[in-house]
This record gives structure tokens, C-alpha cells and sequence, in this order.
């Protein structure tokens, strides 16, 4: 396994590789890795000759008053999955070589807040928008997030030139998102989108979780359940969304303290919300306990 830090020699690397006819597969992370970055990292590697894993917190997709700085980097750690793993390359550059000449946030200085929410970094002139699909769910409450998230993605894929991308369905909008740039700015990549990797009580794994207590980590099974009985209501008959949503709050309400940030049926393309069930429906939800703001969706489909 290699480690490159450098943008130019990613390229170089990747460049040979193409004309040495091998595939590249990309698994894009900020770290902190678990049992479901694993489990791209395994797709990835079982399906093309060279897998490729980036580890970078970007910070572009935090707002000021989010956890930037809190954020875990256990680099040691995500090394050793990455071995496990038999990954060929990790990408770990640093903010100046992913963003040169822009004036960034440290974690020395933390005074500094060159990224504000849907603001382009001090310095550097470019960004990608998709407007309206980025500014529901995640997007209202996270304005800019999903440029920051665009805009590094559009990067690593100039960056690695892969053949295939492996993301995750639990960050179902950003996984929206990240196709429809690729199909509006022609990138020459496939998609996969790889199942949600649970933790035995339902909780949907995410390098967030560490910031649960270990009651808050059993009280979070409320979110998995809920969907559950949303899908079972949907089965049985029930086609109001404002029905299903209420009676998901109520479940998840049951927590104590908990601060529902969004629970709702939405169209799985264009995310917006339904009235009517009908088709194939995305209930998505975003939920806080303790210090973790905690996504989650699954999909109904009815026939």
C-alpha cells in the first residue's frame, strides 16, 4: 500500500495506471473509518485492478459553528483498515494542496473562518453549485454544505481519474447530489451506491457515532425503528406522507432529549417531498442526540 500526499503525483499515478490498461476504483472519505467505509473499500477493491481510498477533512463542508476541529482523525487507525482492506493507494493531502493559495481555517488558528456557509474560500475563486436539490433536508439547515461537498468531490474525481465511484446510501442527499453533478458536468465515471452498514440495534454506522455516550448509542436504535414502521405502514395501506411523518416523530420522540430536525417521504431524485405515497418513495430523516446529528433513510418501493 502507498500513501500519496502529493495532488501532481495522484495524477501522474493515475495517468499510468490508465495506459497501462487497469481500472481505478475511489472510495472518498474524511477518515475516521468504520465497518461501513469497509465495506466500499472491499467492493471497491474486488472489482477493479487498483482501489483507491482519500482520506481528507474538507473543510469546506462545515459551517463556522460546526465540528471542524472536533472532528476525529485517528490517521493510525484508518491505516491499519486500510491495509486490512488490501488498499493500493490512500490520498491524503493537505488543505493547501487540495485548496492552493486559499486562506484556510487551521486547527492551530481557529480564529480564522475563511469558509462561511455558501461562500467560496478566501482566495480561491471557483465552486460547484446545483442549486435547488442541495438547499432541502441537510442543505436548509447546512447552507453551503453541499457546494463544499460538490466542489471537493469534482476535485478528487480531476484528481484520481477513476473508473468507478463507491458511495454509501446512508448519505442518501449527498449521494443525489454527487450523481447529478457527475451527469450535468459530464465526468466519465460510474456509480455504485453501496448498502448501509448497521450496528446490531439498527443504528446506521457514521464517524459521528463516537460523539454518542453509550446510553445515547441504545437510544438511537428509536431512528432504525422508525423506519421500520413506516415501511410496514406503507405496505399495509397507509399512502399520506404527513401520516407516516408524524408517526415516526412520535416514535423517535420517545428519546429524551432528542431535536428532530427533519423526518419526511420524498421523490429518491429530485428529494422533493410527497403528499401522496406513490412509486418509490426516500423517507429520510435527520435527528440529534447528545452532541450527534444523525442521519438516516430507507427506500419503499410500491408495486
Amino acid at each position: 500500500m502507498r500513501i500519496i500526499h502529493s495532488v501532481k503525483q495522484m495524477q501522474n499515478f493515475s495517468q499510468r495506471a490508465h495506459q497501462a490498461g487497469k481500472t481505478i476504483g475511489f472510495v472518498p472519505t474524511m477518515g475516521a473509518l468504520h465497518a461501513g467505509h469497509a465495506s466500499l473499500l472491499r467492493k471497491c477493491q474486488q472489482e477493479n485492478d487498483i482501489s483507491v481510498l482519500s482520506i481528507f477533512v474538507n473543510p469546506a463542508q462545515f459551517g463556522p459553528n460546526e465540528d471542524f476541529h472536533k472532528y476525529p482523525r485517528p490517521v493510525k487507525k484508518d491505516v491499519l483498515l486500510a491495509k486490512k482492506e488490501k488498499v493500493d493507494i490512500i490520498l491524503n493531502p493537505s488543505v493547501d494542496q487540495m485548496y492552493p493559495g486559499a486562506e484556510m481555517p487551521s486547527l492551530k488558528n481557529k480564529a480564522k473562518k475563511a469558509f462561511q456557509p455558501g461562500l467560496r474560500p478566501t482566495g480561491y475563486l471557483t465552486s460547484v453549485h446545483l442549486g435547488e436539490i442541495t438547499e432541502r433536508l441537510c442543505g436548509k439547515s447546512r447552507p453551503g454544505h453541499f457546494d463544499g461537498v460538490a466542489t471537493v468531490v469534482a476535485k478528487l474525481l480531476n484528481i484520481v481519474s477513476p473508473d468507478t465511484l463507491y458511495l454509501g446510501e446512508k448519505d442518501a442527499q449527498q449521494v443525489v447530489v454527487l450523481k447529478r453533478m457527475i451527469q450535468d458536468l459530464n465526468f466519465s465515471v460510474n456509480v455504485k451506491v453501496c448498502p448501509t452498514i448497521r450496528e446490531l440495534n439498527g443504528l446506521a454506522l457514521s464517524s459521528r457515532n463516537q460523539y454518542l455516550t453509550d446510553e445515547q448509542r441504545r437510544q438511537s436504535s428509536v431512528l432504525y425503528q422508525a423506519l421500520q414502521m413506516a415501511r410496514k405502514a406503507i405496505k399495509a395501506g397507509e399512502r399520506s406522507a404527513a401520516k407516516i411523518e408524524r408517526m415516526m416523530a412520535a416514535h423517535i420522540r420517545r428519546v429524551k432529549p432528542t431535536a428532530i430536525e427533519y423526518i419526511h417521504c420524498v421523490h429518491p431524485q429530485t428529494l422533493s417531498p410527497m403528499k401522496a405515497l406513490t412509486g418509490t418513495i426516500l423517507i429520510v430523516l435527520a435527528v440529534k442526540i447528545g452532541n450527534a446529528r444523525l442521519i438516516d433513510n430507507i427506500t419503499v418501493t410500491l408495486r
